[in-house]
């Protein structure tokens, strides 16, 4: 690394140095070119300027001679060109003492022969031939020209050598140039080569280290190979262990149900046999084994996030503070509720019924935990779950939820019981008193209505459960006012034609017997094909029960095509499969309505009646 440091400074250097020399020598030769031109105007100009005077007298010994005035010609401005010529050179004459004289002296001696010219020519033009000629005879003209001659030489000479030694110093100034470029270049050269050799040892060191990282890799690969193998076997086994736990769990309280169920209308057999009527008490624990088997279903849907939703917009305050009544009932007089609303508290978009389950299920949990007595408190409120505590929590979204707050004060969970309280058929009470579904059913519901649900407790003070419900900017629609369910049932009449869709024989002979109990007209039909086939043949059907999964055409393909040959028909859906055609991420259609199976007489008997009673 050293070596190369100092190889590439070194390369700087000579590159720096090398620049500088060539911009030096450059700049030499720019000077040398501007003096070579300045020299060789000097020389045309001094060399002109003879010319001028020599033609000048030319002319002046031709007129002379012959008197025509066409010799004259050469002489015409020669005193204007000369006066140029002389006025160039003592601007561009870097002139020292010696040269302003000689100069000083050519003026002269370029003035005085003008004048010689110029009077023997008025001579000649006046007559004085005679005394023209002998005043050019008399030599004094050629003694002028000739000192002419001798500055004009002397000065070229001094030109030719000042040229000469400039040219020199370029000629030297390119040698050094060269052997500089020369000497850069070989160092440059070695340098290259040296280069050369590190990066072979670097590519080699490079090359050992990618190996070994490679291999390194390698085993790192067949390591986690190894890793995720044993950890399949260990996600099987505890899949395979809740599975068991799963199974045992509702095989254990559907067994106790369907034994109930079993037993009691076996005995209702045997009493109606023999004649006795009096059966009641053998229905109603059949019909209660079964609810509870149709509950026990609902909080498995709800533990799996299954069930399907009707979320609407709410004011968890209204909520809230519309179950305190029941709530108190339900808690006891040893139970002192308290319900702390708190004030500007956001909207929710969720399913009012869950969320009042949830509350209820958690308070009555809340109450076993206080068999003496104890507070119970409800507040609601604002919060914020940011980055850092959604990152730290399972399946947390960071933003703006609502919170229900429920704290009691009973004697706490301990924290090996607290990691377990969501675990479905996980309970601590005694055997009959619980399911250990109520806190897996309000988890599921949770995580499928995007919330969060969070345990506080303390061995010897008490519990908090707190509610996330995310937050919505949605307006709240007028709701109605729910109606306590009446004791009799709502129902229907002759005139009311209903056709029932469904694909179980037996599941559609009892709707079909339980709609008509009820009092309605009812026609049947097994599949989609055959219910537009009776609507086409029945006209007058006020709504259509149908079935949503069914071979073939699903329930929700027929009540496009029906309610598009018969926009005024009303449609109720009815299924036990909850992912399905009008249940889109748990959530049933806008424009849907659904009655899950199983439904008793009464709960078909009043959803029934408020489709059609839908404006």
């Amino acid at each position: 690394m050293v070596t190369y440091v100092v190889a590439l400074a070194v390369s700087l250097l000579l590159l720096v140095t090398a620049v500088v020399a060539a911009l030096v020598q450059a700049n030499n030769s720019s000077e040398v070119n501007a003096e070579v031109r300045a020299s060789i105007q000097a020389r045309s100009n001094y060399r002109i300027l003879l010319q001028r005077l020599t033609d000048a007298e030319t002319a002046q010994r031709g007129y002379l001679l012959t008197g025509e005035d066409e010799y004259l010609e050469p002489l015409r401005g020669a005193r204007a060109q000369v006066e140029g010529h002389l006025g160039w050179l003592e601007q561009a004459e870097q002139l020292n003492s010696a040269n302003k004289a000689e100069l000083g002296r050519l003026r002269d001696l370029v003035e005085a022969k003008l004048r010689e010219l110029e009077g023997t020519i008025a001579l000649q033009d006046s007559g004085g031939r005679a005394v023209a000629m002998h005043l050019v005879r008399e030599g004094s003209g050629r003694e002028l020209m000739d000192e002419v001659r001798d500055i004009v030489d002397r000065a070229q000479s001094r030109e030719n050598a000042r040229l000469e030694n400039r040219l020199a110093e370029d000629d030297r100034g390119n040698l050094r140039l060269r052997v500089v470029t020369l000497i850069a270049g070989l160092v440059l050269f070695a340098i290259g080569g040296l280069l050369v050799l590190v990066v072979r040892n670097a590519m080699a060191e490079l090359r050992a280290s990618r190996d070994e990282a490679q291999s390194a890799h390698e085993r790192v690969l067949q390591e986690m190979g190894a890793r995720e193998q044993a950890e399949a076997k260990v996600r099987q086994m505890l899949k395979m262990d809740a599975i068991g736990q799963l199974t045992g769990g509702v095989a254990h309280d559907f067994n106790n149900m369907l034994a109930v169920i079993i037993s009691a209308l076996q005995l209702a057999q045997r009493r109606l046999a023999r004649g006795d009527t009096d059966i009641s008490r053998f229905t109603d624990a059949a019909m209660d084994g079964a609810r509870r088997a149709a509950t026990l279903t609902s909080r498995l849907l709800a533990f799996a996030r299954r069930q399907p939703l009707q979320p609407q917009v709410i004011d968890v305050n209204r909520v809230v503070g519309g179950m305190s009544d029941l709530l108190r009932r339900t808690l006891g007089g040893n139970i002192d509720l308290e319900v702390v609303l708190g004030g500007g508290v956001w909207r929710c978009n969720t399913d009012q019924s869950e969320v009042e389950n949830a509350i209820l299920n958690i308070c009555v949990n809340a109450r076993d935990a206080m068999p003496e007595g104890g507070k119970l408190t409800i507040e609601t409120s604002n919060a914020f779950l940011d980055e850092a505590y959604a990152a730290a929590s399972s399946e947390v979204t960071a933003g703006q939820y609502v919170m229900i707050a429920i704290t009691d004060t009973g004697g706490g969970i301990p924290p090996d019981v607290k990691a377990r309280v969501f675990e479905p058929f996980f309970t601590t009470k005694e055997v009959g008193k619980g399911t250990g579904l109520g806190l897996a059913h309000v988890h599921g519901f949770l995580k499928q209505t995007g919330g969060h649900v969070a345990i506080y407790s303390e061995v010897g003070v008490g519990t908090t459960v707190k509610l996330y419900l995310p937050r919505t900017q949605m307006e709240e629609r007028d709701q109605v006012a729910p109606q306590a369910l009446s004791k009799e049932l709502p129902l229907g009449d002759a005139g009311t034609i209903v056709l029932v869709v469904e694909d179980e024989d037996r599941v559609r002979n009892l709707s079909v017997a339980s709609l008509r109990e009820l009092g309605y007209t009812v026609i049947h039909a097994s599949s989609g094909g055959e219910a537009l086939q009776k609507l086409e043949s029945k006209p007058g059907v006020s709504l259509m029960f149908t079935d949503i999964v069914m071979p073939g055409m699903s329930g929700r393909k027929l009540a496009d095509e029906a309610k598009a040959r018969y926009p005024e028909l009303k449609v109720l859906y009815t299924t036990g499969y909850t992912q399905n055609a009008i249940v889109h991420n748990g959530v049933v259609d806008a424009d849907a309505r659904l009655l899950l199976k199983p439904y008793s007489i009464d709960d078909l008997a009043r959803k029934v009646r408020a489709v059609l009673d839908e404006e």
